[in-house]
C-alpha cells in the first residue's frame, strides 16, 4: 500500500497544483485549453517520438506479453464503445468513453511500479505495454473520433467548436469521409509523431545528442502538464446539473471506471494464463499494468475536441484514487 501511495502521490500534487493556480488567479480561465494544446502539439508528440525512435524491437518483441496486454486494452475499448454506441452516444464520445475505460496510465505510473513489485525484470514488458497504449491504442480512438466528427457535421457547414486549433472541419459532400478523414490524419501530430520515430530504428539511424536532449526536456512535460490541466479543469466553475443528468453523469463514470479497474485486468490474466502461457514475471506485469488507473492521454483528447471532458476527469480522478487500493490489494496476493 505505501509503494503505491508514494507512486500515486505526485499526481495528486500536480492535479492540486493546477486546482490551487486556478482558484487564486494564478492562471486564469483560458490556460486550460492553452496548457493542453502544448501537451498536445508538442509535448506528447515528442514524447511518443522518442518512446518509439529509442524502441529496441528485437528485445521488446514478446508476443504473448503483447497479446495479453493489447488484446484486453483494446477488447476493453471495443466493448465500452460498443455498449455507449447501443446506449445513444455519438461515436466521438463513445470513443472517448473506450478509451477512458482501456488507457492505462503505463508512462506515468507504469514504470515506478514494476520496478517496485518486480524489478528490473519487468521494465521491458513495461515498455513494450507503454508503447502499445499510447501508440496503439491511442491511435484507434483518434481515428473514430475523426470519423465520428466527420459524420457529425452537417453537409456543406463548417465543423467549428468541437476540436481546438484543430481547423475548420469542412463537410462537402463531394469529400469522401474517408478521405477527408484521412487528411485530418496525416496532419494529426499525436499519430505523425510515433509514425516518425519508428522509422530511426528501423532505417538503422541515431538520433542527434542535440536532438535527444530537446526531446527529453519537452517530451518530459507532457504528464506534468497534463496533470496541472486537468486540476485546471477541475477548479472551473461549472453549471450545476439537474438530478437526472447527475445522476447519469455518476452512472458512466462507474461503469468506466469498473471496467478500467476490474474488467481490463481480469481479461489481462485470462488472456495472459490461459490463452498465451505467460510466465509469471510477464503475466503479472500484464496484469498490473492493466490495473493501473485511467491515464492522462484521454483527458487531453477531451479538452482539446471539447467532449466528455467533465467525465473524463471525473474518470481519471475516481479511477486514480480507487486504484491505490486495488493495486495495492494486486501486489499483496502476489
Amino acid at each position: 500500500m505505501l509503494s503505491t501511495l508514494l507512486v500515486v502521490l505526485p499526481i495528486f500534487a500536480l492535479v492540486f497544483a493546477g486546482w490551487l493556480a486556478r482558484r487564486i488567479g494564478v492562471l486564469g480561465a483560458a490556460a486550460t485549453t492553452e496548457l493542453n494544446r502544448f501537451v498536445v502539439f508538442l509535448a506528447l508528440p515528442a514524447l511518443l517520438f522518442d518512446v518509439t525512435a529509442h524502441a529496441h524491437w528485437a528485445a521488446l518483441w514478446k508476443p504473448g506479453f503483447i497479446g495479453a496486454f493489447g488484446l484486453s486494452s483494446l477488447a476493453v475499448f471495443a466493448f465500452t464503445v460498443l455498449i455507449q454506441r447501443g446506449a445513444g452516444r455519438p461515436l466521438a464520445d463513445a470513443a472517448l468513453d473506450g478509451l477512458n475505460a482501456g488507457y492505462a496510465n503505463t508512462g506515468f505510473m507504469g514504470f515506478p511500479l514494476a520496478l517496485v513489485a518486480f524489478g528490473p525484470e519487468a521494465l521491458a514488458p513495461t515498455t513494450v505495454a507503454v508503447i502499445l497504449t499510447v501508440c496503439a491504442v491511442f491511435a484507434v480512438a483518434i481515428v473514430l473520433i475523426e470519423t465520428g466528427l466527420r459524420r457529425a457535421v452537417p453537409a456543406g457547414g463548417q465543423g467549428g467548436g468541437q476540436g481546438g486549433g484543430q481547423g475548420d472541419r469542412e463537410a462537402s459532400p463531394r469529400v469522401p469521409i474517408w478521405l477527408a478523414v484521412g487528411r485530418s490524419l496525416i496532419r494529426n501530430p499525436l499519430l505523425v509523431a510515433p509514425a516518425l520515430g519508428a522509422l530511426v530504428p528501423s532505417l538503422g539511424l541515431a538520433v542527434p545528442a542535440p536532438v535527444e536532449t530537446f526531446l527529453k526536456l519537452l517530451g518530459g512535460a507532457a504528464s506534468p502538464c497534463a496533470l496541472v490541466a486537468l486540476g485546471l479543469f477541475l477548479a472551473q466553475k461549472r453549471r450545476s446539473r439537474g438530478g437526472q443528468d447527475k445522476d447519469a453523469h455518476r452512472r458512466v463514470a462507474a461503469l468506466l471506471v469498473g471496467l478500467k479497474l476490474a474488467a481490463h485486468p481480469l481479461l489481462a490474466y485470462g488472456l495472459g494464463r490461459y490463452v498465451f502461457g505467460l510466465p509469471p514475471l510477464l503475466l503479472h506485469t500484464a496484469v498490473l499494468m492493466a490495473a493501473l488507473p485511467t491515464g492522462t492521454g484521454p483527458f487531453m483528447l477531451a479538452e482539446f475536441y471539447r467532449r466528455e471532458a467533465d467525465l473524463t476527469a471525473t474518470v481519471v480522478l475516481v479511477s486514480t484514487v480507487l486504484a491505490v487500493v486495488t493495486v495495492s490489494g494486486y501486489l499483496a496476493t502476489l
